[in-house]
């Protein structure tokens, strides 16, 4: 009997898809039954060569030998995953094996896993496509009963692949040349250079920005305050200290003033739109200053192991009319303890509908927005983040079944002296959507006026002068960084409004998937660091931005590829002509380096000699902590010096610094205190009544490491560093 081969990206959803589809027989890197055998992938199983496998002379990095323009490609086996890759080779080449369909995710990056391993494995049986955005049993019985021709996808392949060839071509060649040209590691990109650009520009910004007093004028009534409506702009403040003490003289022996205006305008405000990732990475930083990768980390634990939400990576914040019949189902899954008073006032209505522009199927491009599944979720299983994320989604998923907020906007104008002054509030009509968040919601500006009547007279106790600064734009932080990147067109000054809107509409810098890796990259190359929550270059990042190429520093070469690679997932475009334009860019990029004047100077050098290789080490400011790197490249030696933990300090609480090597690390804090690590074991131990173990304490000390590189990590990180 003839059997078809599932390929999934990710064993956990190998295993979903082997269930609903009863394959129950374990064999090697699969699960078969009588008509379906399944096998995953551990993300990608195959890669493309490095420039050592096409040449060994390419092993040792020079500067002649660039640019680097390998025709055709090479793909090969990632070497620690390989015995998987062998095992769906084998899986491909079985003789009852009719057919391949691919239920890798459902996206351009999701082709190109699966299509990059049935490439290399020489298959050419036909494929059929499962296109699917959640991993319950019913999505997958749906997808199954509706699976597409694979060839329907062979362009969004092209576009994908198209990607991954450009990004090798100018990432690699880039890197090279200014590495091998200053004998320092410089990483350069298509994504990560414009995002660090972003950052220097935002610091350009609030170096060069200069604060300006205003002032303005208030009159304190037993009603509250009214404030000055005056100014060259009506906003109520003058840039002039003396036009506003003249209006303050002029007032001083004023004691009543008169309503002359009590403007009632009713309005209402709808929900906030539905999560994309993107948004609800910003909104966590927010929340609990949360990175984009932790965010993302814990969003893939909702999603592949609690079935509780929907997939993960997508750009879009609506949804499509086919999933209208599925909402009932989906609000009757999130009917639980916390949730159930909203759910049940919801359904009241019989048939509920989310506000007016939820569902639009012209703004879902591969995935709808995130939602709760049709799967009840268990919360008693949940961690204390997955509880929290799973919070924020499933909030803004009733919000929009809620009904508006509508309150009255009320201005009460008073004027004495021949000046206007007023007071601005609002009177709730219908909390609407705003129930489902309760405290969460309230405004400062939420104030009930007193019932103020047109000719009313108002004593006047005092009028007072305000002060203020303008300021300069806030630093970067990881939330309002994604935003950037989703949305850079106010650091595109000077491109086409054609341009600038189609880096718009294809989602900005990088993707939705790959920007909280692009952000730790720029952390783990030290041209970015962090204080506090903010984002500062470093001198390495600023010196590297005057030595990479132009092109390379604008957020319009991601814009001018993705117009291309759009055309050539249309089929409006060929790959190879595509191609053929990066290639020259690299070409040029390699030439403008070569010529460059311009050098490259380790202001971070310290006394202290690398134990592997000799050379001086230089001091880095990583995520978390101080470190020591070797200024070689090849030799790539990494010792820790500090690093800010989660322990807490009994005195002042703040963050402990951890410091040292060994059984000599001692905790240390910027109030004073000083703990060894041994005797904070102690003490851990002792808080939590003798029941933390030797080995609760060494798991402890493992969440404040910075996060260590899984296997699969390790295994794709070259690709990965190609992908910005």
């Amino acid at each position: 009997m003839s059997k078809s081969l599932v390929l999934a990206e990710k064993p956990s959803v190998a295993r979903d898809i082997a269930r609903v589809l009863g394959c129950n027989q374990k064999g090697n890197g699969s699960l078969e039954g009588p008509s379906h055998i399944v096998t995953w992938a551990l993300g990608h199983l195959v890669t493309q060569a490095d420039p050592e496998q096409y040449s060994p002379s390419y092993k040792e990095w020079k500067m002649e030998d660039l640019p680097i323009l390998p025709d055709p490609f090479k793909l090969v086996p990632i070497r620690q995953t390989t015995k998987q890759f062998n095992a769906v080779k084998a899986l491909l080449n079985r003789v009852d094996v009719k057919e391949v369909i691919i239920a890798t995710d459902a996206g351009r990056e999701g082709e190109l896993v699966a299509r990059w391993i049935l490439e290399k494995a020489k298959t050419k049986k036909p494929i059929k496509r499962l296109w699917i955005s959640s991993v319950t049993d019913k999505a997958i019985r749906d997808g199954f009963k509706h699976l597409r021709d694979g060839r329907e996808y062979d362009n969004l392949f092209r576009a994908a692949e198209a990607r991954a060839e450009a990004d090798w071509v100018v990432g690699i060649n880039a890197t090279r040349a200014l590495t091998v040209k200053h004998n320092a590691q410089l990483s350069t990109g298509r994504v990560q250079t414009p995002t660090l650009a972003m950052i220097a520009e935002r610091e350009r910004q609030i170096n060069e920005f200069r604060p300006k007093s205003f002032y303005g004028v208030q009159a304190l009534t037993d009603s509250g305050r009214f404030g000055w409506a005056g100014g060259k702009s009506g906003d109520g403040r003058t840039f002039e200290r003396g036009e506003a003490e003249a209006l303050l003289n002029k007032l001083d022996r004023l004691h009543e003033g008169t309503i002359t205006e009590v403007k009632r305008t009713p309005k209402q405000q709808p929900a906030p739109p539905l999560f994309d990732l993107t948004e609800l990475q910003k909104e966590a930083h927010k929340r609990w200053g949360w990175s984009a990768k932790e965010t993302l980390n814990t969003l893939q634990g909702l999603y592949e192991t609690h079935k509780a939400v929907t997939y993960p990576r997508t750009d879009s914040k609506h949804l499509t009319s086919d999933m209208a019949s599925t909402l009932k189902e989906r609000l009757e899954a999130v009917r639980l303890a916390p949730y159930r008073k909203d759910v049940a006032a919801i359904m009241r209505s019989g048939s509920p509908k989310p506000q007016k522009g939820v569902i639009d199927d012209g703004k879902v491009s591969d995935h709808h927005a995130i939602i709760p599944t049709e799967e009840p979720a268990v919360l008693e299983r949940m961690s204390d983040g997955e509880k929290r994320l799973f919070d924020l989604i499933v909030k803004r998923f009733l919000a929009v079944f809620s009904g508006p907020y509508r309150y009255e906007a009320v201005t009460a104008v008073l004027e004495a002296g021949g000046e206007r002054f007023h007071a601005k509030g609002r009177t709730i009509m219908d909390e609407g959507w705003r129930a489902v968040y309760g405290l969460d919601a309230e405004e400062d500006d939420d104030k009930k006026l007193p019932p103020f009547e047109k000719g009313e007279k108002l004593g006047i106790r005092a009028f007072s002068m305000t002060e203020g600064q303008t300021k300069p734009p806030a630093r970067f932080n990881e939330g309002t960084l994604l935003a950037a990147m989703e949305n850079p067109a106010q650091f595109m000054a000077g491109e086409s409004k054609d341009l600038i809107r189609t880096l718009g509409e294809t989602g900005g810098l990088g993707t939705v998937a790959t920007r909280a890796d692009i952000i730790e990259k720029l952390f783990n190359s030290f041209v970015i660091e962090k204080k506090g929550h903010d984002i500062y270059t470093t001198s390495k990042g600023r010196q590297l931005l005057e030595l990479v190429p132009e092109d390379l520093k604008s957020p319009a070469l991601t814009g001018e590829w993705e117009q291309k690679l759009t055309k050539i997932a249309k089929g409006e475009m060929q790959k190879k002509a595509f191609m053929k334009e990066m290639t020259d860019f690299a070409r040029s990029a390699v030439s403008e380096v070569k010529s460059s004047g311009k050098k490259f100077k380790h202001d971070n050098v310290t006394g202290k000699m690398c134990p592997d290789c000799g050379k001086p080490m230089l001091e880095v400011n990583g995520k978390r902590g101080k470190m020591l790197v070797c200024q070689d490249r090849e030799c790539g030696h990494r010792q820790r010096v500090s690093q800010l933990t989660n322990a807490r300090c009994p005195n002042c609480h703040k963050k402990l610094e951890l410091r040292g090597e060994g059984e000599g690390r001692i905790f240390t804090c910027k109030c004073g205190y000083r703990e060894k690590l041994s005797a904070f074991e102690k003490r851990k131990a002792k808080s939590n009544t003798g029941k933390a173990s030797k080995r609760d304490m060494q798991k402890y000390m493992k969440t404040q490491e910075e996060p260590a590189n899984t296997a699969m990590a390790e295994a794709l990180k070259k690709l990965l560093e190609n992908k910005d």
